[in-house]
């Protein structure tokens, strides 16, 4: 047998327990029909993988009908179209699902796809709650799914290559990072006064019962500003960038979180944070992430190394000179790291079944910190981790 045989029977042969052909087509179910499924949608129109969307669900009639009629326009087919996720998992003809739907369905829609067998690629946060973030990420380990989180930033070419210079000393020991991002704007506010109790499958969109109450168009419509769907800006906001210290670091988990934060400027009837800010403990460094939308200073992202100073919006390095500049080393040069998009990513695993970027350790991970911040930002108390219950201390 040739050489270039056994290296097509080794890469063929995950694809083949797996029930794949080389040749496949990828049949995506899209759980979500909203903004950021959109933005998926056109990601996956641009991979040029071998991909289509054979199903839709959304709660709303206004969003499932016009992306089906896109995926229509885009496929040359109409896919399924359903008001509950549980219909289009049970399809044979969905290979793996992507999740958009609002953040507190993220983790009990991720264990139920994998349990039917499907890839997942899921938006972040991971989860909103800890309890609930455990049991995804448990159901997912206990399975063969390939997941990819939707923490883009390990896809980005500029962070990537901030990741490689840290891992490689470039800045020498970190011991402090400052995350810090600001807008003047009721960021998440939308119009709902279109929305009709009939085209909504409301008891869909109650998942469960965990949404109490009758219809609600502003809650279904605004789900980023209350309680019972988010944990507020650690969720929207702080699961970007919490991602990181893990990932840079190798520190899965933070050793412990503190936060304040509350509705300070936009009076509106939100429940959920207009300026918050958490610091937590990752091994011997200490990470802080500020926001507010009060404000529009914009953004910083700092890492303090005993050798140097990373920006990662600019990939500079700033020397640390001690007393004497003259002592100061020559920065190294940090350079963006080119890779294909994280949709694109997550269709070749779907295919070699390798492990994604943002796989689902880094969901759970970010998660851990997001939940202990809003832990802390509920309760007024310090949160501790431990590593290896599992459990909020």
């Amino acid at each position: 047998m040739t050489t270039s045989r056994r290296t097509f029977l080794a890469a063929a042969a995950p694809l083949a327990a797996h029930g794949w052909q080389p040749s496949d087509r990828i049949r995506l179910g899209l759980i979500g029909a909203g903004g950021r499924a959109r933005d998926h949608f056109q990601d996956l129109v641009a991979s040029g993988e071998n991909a289509t969307i054979a199903a839709v669900c959304d709660v709303w009639r206004v969003n499932r009908e016009s992306m089906c009629a896109d995926v229509q326009k885009a496929f040359g087919a109409a896919p399924f179209s359903t008001t509950r996720y549980e219909e289009l998992l049970a399809r044979k003809d969905v290979d793996a699902v992507v999740i958009a739907a609002p953040d507190f369905t993220h983790p009990r829609m991720l264990a139920d796809a994998v349990r039917a067998g499907k890839d997942v690629y899921v938006e972040k946060p991971f989860a909103v709650n800890f309890a609930e973030a455990k049991m995804a990420y448990l159901a997912v380990k206990g399975s063969r799914q390939v997941v990819q989180v939707g923490t883009q930033r390990r896809s980005d070419p500029k962070v990537i290559g901030a990741a490689r210079a840290v891992a490689q000393g470039a800045i020498g020991t970190v011991t402090r990072v400052a995350m810090e991002y600001n807008f003047h704007e009721p960021r998440w506010r939308r119009d709902y006064s279109a929305v009709k109790a009939e085209d909504v499958d409301w008891e869909a969109f109650r998942f469960g019962g965990r949404i109490r109450g009758p219809f609600n168009p502003r809650l279904m419509r605004e789900w980023q500003l209350f309680r019972a769907t988010t944990n507020g800006i650690p969720g929207l906001w702080m699961s970007h960038f919490i991602d990181l210290p893990a990932w840079f670091l190798n520190e899965p988990y933070p050793r412990s979180a503190v936060a304040l934060g509350g509705v300070y400027l936009w009076k509106d009837g939100r429940e959920t944070e207009d300026v918050f800010q958490a610091t937590l403990e990752y091994g011997d460094c200490l990470v802080t992430f500020a926001m507010s939308l009060t404000n529009t200073a914009g953004g910083r992202h700092l890492w303090f190394g005993t050798k140097g100073t990373l920006n990662v919006d600019t990939l500079k390095i700033t020397p640390e000179t001690g007393r004497d500049a003259k002592t100061a080393e020559q920065p190294p040069e940090v350079m963006p790291v080119p890779v294909d998009s994280h949709m694109a990513n997550f269709l070749k695993c779907v295919r070699t079944r390798q492990t994604p970027r943002a796989d689902v350790q880094a969901g759970f991970s970010h998660a851990v910190g997001g939940c202990m911040a809003a832990v802390s930002l509920e309760t007024g108390r310090r949160v501790r981790f431990d590593r290896e219950k599992l459990e909020f201390v």
